[in-house]
C-alpha cells in the first residue's frame, strides 16, 4: 500500500506564494508519473500539474507560468511551487501517484484571499 502525506497548504492573500509538499511512502525513482490535482468546492477534481520520471512536466492552462512542479527522487518528494496566487486557486489540493493503479494523498488546503 502506498501512502502519500502533503503539507504546506495555508491561507495566503492574492500574489502570495506557497510550497506544497508530498512525501511518498515508497521509493519513486521507478514512479513515471507523479502530480498535484486540485478541487475546488461544488467542482469537480482537476489536473493541476504532473511530472515523468524523466523530467517531462504538464501544467493546466490555468497555471501555466505561475507554478512549477519538481520531484527529488531521493528524498521520495514531489513539490508544487505556487507563485502570483489568486483566488480562484482557492482549494483543496492532492497529490497524485500512478503505480499499479492511482493513489492519492488526503489533501491539504490553500485558501487565496483577494
Amino acid at each position: 500500500q502506498v501512502q502519500l502525506v502533503e503539507s504546506g497548504g495555508g491561507l495566503v492573500q492574492a500574489g502570495g506564494s506557497l510550497r506544497l509538499s508530498c512525501a511518498a511512502s515508497r521509493n519513486i525513482f521507478s514512479i513515471n508519473v507523479m502530480g498535484w490535482y486540485r478541487q475546488a468546492p461544488g467542482k469537480q477534481r482537476e489536473l493541476v500539474a504532473t511530472i515523468t520520471s524523466g523530467g517531462n512536466t504538464n501544467y493546466a492552462d490555468s497555471v501555466k507560468g505561475r507554478f512549477t512542479i519538481s520531484r527529488e527522487n531521493g528524498k521520495k518528494m514531489v513539490y508544487l511551487q505556487m507563485n502570483s496566487l489568486k483566488p480562484e486557486d482557492t482549494a483543496i489540493y492532492y497529490c497524485y501517484m500512478r503505480f499499479y493503479g492511482d493513489y492519492w494523498g488526503q489533501g491539504t488546503q490553500v485558501t487565496v484571499s483577494s
